[in-house]
């Protein structure tokens, strides 16, 4: 998941896909610790894609960049 893909959403939708990414991960740990995963990989991915994710939901909450729904409308 690229930044710039993260930044076009709302901020709803990117809590939504930061809760998913940690379920997800919760999930990929669990099975890792009972019968083992095919990619471990997945887990490092998931890591990232969850700091990329926590990353921008706070400098959104700071000012540095604002939600994809007021840059939609000043653009206008």
């Amino acid at each position: 998941m690229k930044p710039s893909e993260i930044r076009a959403k709302a901020k709803e939708e990117i809590l939504e896909e930061l809760q998913g990414c940690r379920r997800e991960l919760f999930n990929l740990r669990f099975q890792r610790q009972s019968e083992g995963i095919e990619n471990p990989s997945q887990l490092r991915r998931l890591r990232k894609d969850i700091a990329r994710l926590q990353t921008i939901l706070r400098e959104m909450e700071l000012g540095l960049r604002r939600p994809a729904a007021s840059q939609a409308s000043e653009a206008k």
